[in-house]
Order: C-alpha cells, then structure tokens, then sequence
C-alpha cells in the first residue's frame, strides 16, 4: 500500500497536500476509497438503487484516459499533435463524451427517483458543469 509523509494533526489543507504527492494510479485507488466510504455513509438513508446510481455518477473518466487526454489536447493546442495522436484523441473525446452522457443518464434518474430537478439535484451534490468552474 502507498504511503505519504503526513503530519500528526492534519487539517484539510494537510491532508490534500498528502494525497497530492500520490501518483496517478494510487490517486485513483484512494479516490474509490472515498468514494466508497462516502457512499457507505450515506447507505443506511438512501435506497439500494439510489446508491447504486451514485455510485456510477461517481465513477467518472479514468484517471489514465483524463491524462492522456489532457497530454494531446497540450500539442493540439501547441499544434505538434501528429496523425496518429488526432486520431487518438478523436477516440479518447469519443470515450469521455460516452462516459459523461452515461453519467448524464444516470443523475437524470436519480433526479427522477428524488423527484427533483436536475439542476436542484447537482447543487445538491455539489456536482458543477464545466462552464461552472
């Protein structure tokens, strides 16, 4: 198991800046933590399909596929992406736009379930669209 050099009482602060010297893939192991630790909180008061559709909200783009991504859009933008690389990131824009409208479909159910809005429903989850960062 990873381990980083933390402080004996972490603030938040502290604590962020311990998971920030994770690399990648323990970034991601640590995040399903998480994520799982919150859901197991949340468990006793929400139903089992609800939990499950948290769940695959949760989930997200893999951090490797965000990565890469990230890596060709840089030389897209510096214009020394080769062909090779648009067809890759053509695929990997393919990928992320499929897991964004899953998780799409899967908040709009939640909504529904919840009878509430969509919107009400991503305040709620403190979950913001791109144009909102």
């Amino acid at each position: 198991m990873p381990s980083v050099q933390i402080s004996t009482r972490l603030s938040t602060d502290d604590l962020l800046a311990a998971i920030a010297q994770l690399n990648a893939s323990e970034l991601e192991d640590f995040t399903s933590h998480v994520i799982r630790l919150r859901a197991q909180r949340f468990a006793p008061h929400i139903p089992k399909n609800e939990a499950e559709l948290l769940k695959r909200i949760n989930q997200g783009v893999p951090a490797s596929m965000q990565t890469r991504y990230d890596e060709l859009g840089i030389k897209r933008d510096a214009e020394i992406l080769t062909a090779d690389e648009y067809d890759e990131l053509l695929q990997l824009t393919d990928q992320i736009e499929k897991v964004d409208a899953e998780r799409l479909r899967n908040l709009a159910e939640l909504a529904r379930l919840r009878q509430t809005s969509l919107d009400a429903l991503m305040d709620e989850l403190d979950i913001k669209t791109p144009v909102d960062d």
